[in-house]
This record gives structure tokens, C-alpha cells and sequence, in this order.
């Protein structure tokens, strides 16, 4: 028997499966990194050696409004470690700047105080100026051109008016971005609807190198890389985090520089061979990741990658937040032939493209590959309407696979932490 520790919400599930049927359990090498310092000084130490950039103290010498893009309540970014010593460096020549830390929200619903409170701390949510970015807030938004995609690129004014405009994030493998972080920050970040649905189209996502770890020829990629050139995104803080939430690496500089060196960190360490399996088990990472349907579609791409054609992939994804979004839910609901669906959205041009519409495209995507058994906290009933399997524990899930593939011994592969993986074949 080999016990697998899976993430889900705030907890972890353990399982004992039999030697005989699991093929191995797919993980980053992430978790055996060890740093050579602890968290606040990796960041530290990134501040005070940027790449390819003056230190963050010199950029903001002079300048009146100093924006700060921050991650908002759907990004486990310790933000409580990063944004204080970016604050200090802000204010180290320049006491009297006006920082607004912009919450990042790109079309997610808005975050609530308690979320930024858990976010930042008391001192920061009471002492500055936060605001979060509303994509729809057309008052808010102003165009900066056009991308190199043909969509507008539109942006919020807050960041647009910036006499100086950084980020902080994290990187990890995106299932269609190649990577998180870096330009992401702009874009989808704080664009407007009309921008990011542009990004997101279909043909976009139907592009073989819109995948995850993939950046070279990404036409996704390329785009929100032209939207924070564009908007001038001067200056990021990245890093790199373990299973645990816990900051391992961290890189601060030059938006593009800074960003590919954190990347290439985590190419090294994230990479794992496919075991092509009748079932794969996958998690989006434990909380905050797994709050809805919505971002559960992440882990699930890393089971997609390594599940037979016809098999059965098992998610494990508290969703305490529910599905993620109406228009998600109803693209996935109010049709019961999942290929006519996929069907329209390819159909549609970049500009007609619907919100959320890249989540239900993948999501399809899968489901033409695979069954999706799904565990969560979920009512039954939603789950059976977005064309998945309902369960709430692993033994449950592992026995209505069986049934479905027939087989009393499938071979079952293992993925602690979906998005934490590049599965490559």
C-alpha cells in the first residue's frame, strides 16, 4: 500500500492505494527544494539585487503616484510578505509619494474587506489606499492601443495615470498562459472585459502552444506581455511557492527579465513525465485555488495530460465558493450536447468572444477526452447539470470509476497538486 497526501481546501486527504494499480504520483520537485533563507529575506534579497533594473528605492525617487498591482482573493500570493518591503522601498527616498495598491481582480468578483484583511494584515487595509479593479467600472478604464492579437487593449486608469507601475506575484504553470505572474499582472489583471475576452478567445486556446509551461510563439502570452510593455509596467516582485503556500524563490526587477529568470527556476523544478493511467487523480492545490468549478479547470488540464483516451480523471476541489460564475455555469448547463457548445465557440470571432468562455472551452475540451468525477462540497445536482460526476470522498469517486470503465483493477496515476505540475509526454 502507498499513502498519497492530496490537497483539498485547507486540509489534505490521504489515501492508501495498492502498489500494484497506481503507476506513480506526479509532483514537482518543488517541495524538495530547500532555501537557503526564510521568506522575508528571499524577498529582501531579490528587492536589493533586482534583474535587469535599478533597485525599487531609485525608480520611485521623484514620482508622485506610485501604483502597485496586487493579487487578489483567487492568488495564494503571501502578500503579507511582499507588499510591507515593497512599501519600505517606495518610501525609502520618498516619504510623501501616493500609493494606491490596485487589487488585481482581471474578471473575477470583487474582493471583500476580510479577504484583503487575510491578504495584506489590519495595518496595510487600514493605513492605505487600497482599490480593486473592476473590469465592467467603464469610468475606470482607458484604452492604451491595440494588441498585437487585433483586440483593444484596455486598461485601468489608475494604472494608466501611474507615474511609476509595479507588481507583485507569484509564477506557476498556467494551463493556457504557459506561466503565471510577471505581465500577467496587466493583463488579465486589471483589463477591461473587452480586452480579456479578446485574449481569451478560442482560436487562442485551439493554438498547440497555448499550454502549460509554454511561452515561445504563446499568442496569448504575446499579448499580455504587449499589454504591460504598453502599460508601462516598470518594475515586479515574483516567487516561486511550495505546496505549502511558503516562499522558496524570489526574483524583482525588469517586468520581462525578471520574469523569465523566475520561470526558468520553476521549469527546473516543475516538470513531471506523463504515466499514461484509466484513472488521474488531481487536486487545484488546496485553498485558495480550489474555492470554485471555475479555477478547478487548472488541475484538471495536468490530469488531462496524463489520463487514457477515454478514461476517467477524479478532481478533488472543495469549491466552498460554488461554480465561479454564472456565465461559466450556464455555458457548461444549459446545454446537454457538449460538442455543439464547442462547436459555437469556435466559431465565434476573437471580438465575439463570451465571458468566461475559455473555462467552458477547456472544460469541454477535457470532457471529450475523459469523464470528470468530481469531489467537492458541491449540491449534486450542479455537478450533474456542468456534465461531471458528483462524489465527496476519493473512495466514492474511485468506485463509480470503476463502474464506468469496467475494469475491477485500473491503473490509477496521482496528482497531489495539479497546478504545481508541467506533465510532459
Amino acid at each position: 500500500m502507498k499513502k498519497v497526501l492530496f490537497h483539498y481546501g485547507k486540509e489534505k486527504i490521504g489515501y492508501d492505494f495498492e502498489n500494484e494499480n497506481l503507476l506513480g504520483v506526479l509532483t514537482s520537485s518543488i517541495d524538495e527544494y530547500v532555501a537557503k533563507d526564510g521568506e522575508v529575506e528571499l524577498v529582501k534579497k531579490a528587492l536589493e539585487n533586482p534583474v535587469g533594473s535599478e533597485k525599487l528605492r531609485d525608480l520611485a525617487k521623484d514620482k508622485k503616484k506610485i501604483v502597485i498591482i496586487a493579487s487578489d482573493h483567487t492568488r495564494p500570493v503571501p502578500s503579507k510578505v511582499i507588499i510591507p518591503y515593497m512599501l519600505n522601498e517606495i518610501r525609502y527616498y520618498n516619504k510623501e509619494a501616493e500609493v494606491t495598491i490596485l487589487i488585481a481582480t482581471g474578471c473575477h468578483r470583487g474582493t471583500t474587506k476580510e479577504e484583503l484583511i487575510n491578504k495584506f494584515g489590519e495595518d496595510i487595509v487600514k493605513n492605505e489606499n487600497i482599490y480593486i479593479h473592476d473590469c465592467d467600472e467603464r469610468e475606470k478604464i482607458v484604452n492604451i492601443g491595440t494588441l498585437p492579437s487585433g483586440g483593444a487593449c484596455e486598461i485601468n486608469k489608475i494604472a494608466y495615470d501611474a507615474d511609476l507601475l509595479v507588481a507583485e506575484g507569484f509564477i506557476e504553470p498556467h494551463f493556457f498562459a504557459g506561466f503565471s505572474g510577471g505581465r500577467k499582472s496587466v493583463l488579465p489583471g486589471i483589463a477591461s472585459r473587452t480586452t480579456v475576452l479578446a485574449n481569451h478567445c478560442s482560436e487562442f486556446l485551439d493554438n498547440e502552444n497555448s499550454r502549460t509551461g509554454i511561452l515561445l510563439n504563446n499568442p496569448i502570452h504575446n499579448d499580455m506581455l504587449w499589454a504591460a510593455k504598453t502599460a508601462k509596467l516598470k518594475f515586479v516582485v515574483n516567487v516561486v511557492l511550495n505546496a505549502d503556500k511558503k516562499v522558496i524563490y524570489a526574483v524583482a526587477g525588469d517586468m520581462e527579465k525578471a520574469h523569465e529568470k523566475g520561470t526558468s527556476f520553476l521549469s527546473e523544478l516543475c516538470g513531471a513525465k506523463a504515466l499514461m493511467a484509466d484513472i488521474v487523480i488531481s487536486t487545484n492545490g488546496g485553498y485558495p485555488l480550489d474555492q470554485n468549478v471555475y479555477q478547478a479547470v487548472k488541475g484538471m488540464t495536468a490530469a488531462e495530460a496524463t489520463v487514457k483516451e477515454g478514461g476517467v480523471i477524479i478532481m478533488l476541489a472543495a469549491s466552498n465558493d460554488g461554480t465561479g460564475g454564472d456565465h461559466f455555469y450556464h455555458q457548461l448547463a444549459d446545454e446537454e450536447d457538449i460538442t455543439k457548445t464547442m462547436k459555437i465557440f469556435r466559431e465565434r470571432k476573437r471580438s465575439e468572444t463570451l465571458p468566461d468562455q475559455w473555462q467552458s472551452h477547456i472544460l469541454i475540451r477535457i470532457l471529450m477526452r475523459s469523464t470528470v468525477i468530481y469531489v467537492s462540497e458541491m449540491d449534486d445536482a450542479i455537478i450533474e447539470k456542468m456534465h461531471m460526476i458528483p462524489a465527496h470522498s476519493i473512495d466514492e469517486a474511485i468506485k463509480k470509476a470503476k463502474e464506468i470503465l469496467n475494469k475491477e483493477n485500473p491503473t490509477i496515476t496521482a496528482i497531489p497538486d495539479g497546478v504545481s505540475v508541467v506533465v510532459k509526454k
